[in-house]
């Protein structure tokens, strides 16, 4: 069952920022992780939702997510990502 990470980003260095997205695509692409939304206009439709960011990426599943997101590879970016914003994240698995 295909996994997701969802990710609300508020990005306070966006030079450092953008470090971050020049190197994330080619961890995704070995670890077969696709971006299926990566920023762009949004409107909040319930609630209060002060986004400023939001990613989502689609997995074959929930061990594939882990096995990128625990990755050599991945960790030492994800380290620029998070000296560059604040994020909530949250991975969701596929319901059949």
């Amino acid at each position: 069952m295909a996994a997701y990470f969802i990710v609300d980003v508020k990005v306070h260095d966006p030079q450092t920022y953008e470090e971050y997205r020049k190197q994330v695509a080619a961890t995704l692409e070995k670890y077969g992780g696709k971006f299926l939304v990566r920023g762009g206009a949004f409107e909040v439709i319930e609630g209060e939702w002060p986004l400023q960011r939001l990613v989502i990426l689609e997995f074959e599943d929930a061990a594939q997510f882990r096995r990128w997101y625990d990755s050599p590879e991945y960790s030492k970016i994800r380290e620029i990502r998070f000296r560059a914003s604040e994020a909530r994240a949250v991975m969701v698995q596929e319901v059949e």
